[in-house]
């Protein structure tokens, strides 16, 4: 079993950090950690390189990020909300999912054969909605063939009490475990 972790969050040691630290110590398998805010990823420049050719011209972290995610069981996005929306760099990495949808709808190729199990985590202040960060990481997950994905887990109060703290967020990344370790 192998797990794909997108971290949105700036915060080494903040709430969502923290969350995904739960996360690690209970999944089976092996999984891998994209820190969006320390790994070495451009966002799309809209080259248009991937309408005719498979993969990404920009040679960069993404191309390791591209193997995991045609090897893996579950993709993970977990991130703050900034604005009402997943963070800067997560979406600059989003971003470079724009070559599994040309390969689909440009040159009528199917990008990843392996579906996939995903789920969200988002956590924030409590200013703003979670409905459009969680409608943009859906998006994001179905351009990596997850179409399975668990509810959302959510901490929309972290200004005021930890998410870590938060006992329904436990029982919902707990879930989110048994999701992913079901085979």
């Amino acid at each position: 079993m192998k797990t794909l972790i997108l971290n949105g969050s700036p915060r080494e040691n903040g709430n969502t950090a923290s969350l995904i630290d739960i996360i690690k110590e209970k999944i089976d398998g092996e999984y891998r950690v994209i820190d969006t805010y320390r790994c070495s990823i451009s966002p799309c420049v809209d080259c248009r390189f991937c309408w005719e050719n498979r993969g990404c011209i920009i040679d960069d972290e993404m191309q390791e990020v591209y193997d995991y995610i045609q090897m893996c069981d579950n993709i993970l996005i977990a991130s703050p909300i900034y604005f009402s929306e997943l963070t800067g760099k997560l979406l600059d990495v989003g971003s470079r999912l724009q070559t599994y949808f040309s390969s689909k709808f440009f040159r009528k190729e199917e990008p990843i054969a392996k579906s996939k199990k995903g789920a969200v985590v988002l956590v924030g202040g409590g200013d703003g909605s979670i409905s459009k960060p969680y409608e943009t990481a859906c998006i994001l997950l179905h351009h990596m063939n997850c179409y399975n994905i668990h509810d959302v887990v959510f901490s929309h109060n972290t200004n005021n009490r930890p998410a870590i703290e938060d006992r329904q967020v436990h029982d919902g990344i707990n879930s989110i475990i048994a999701f992913f370790n079901e085979v």
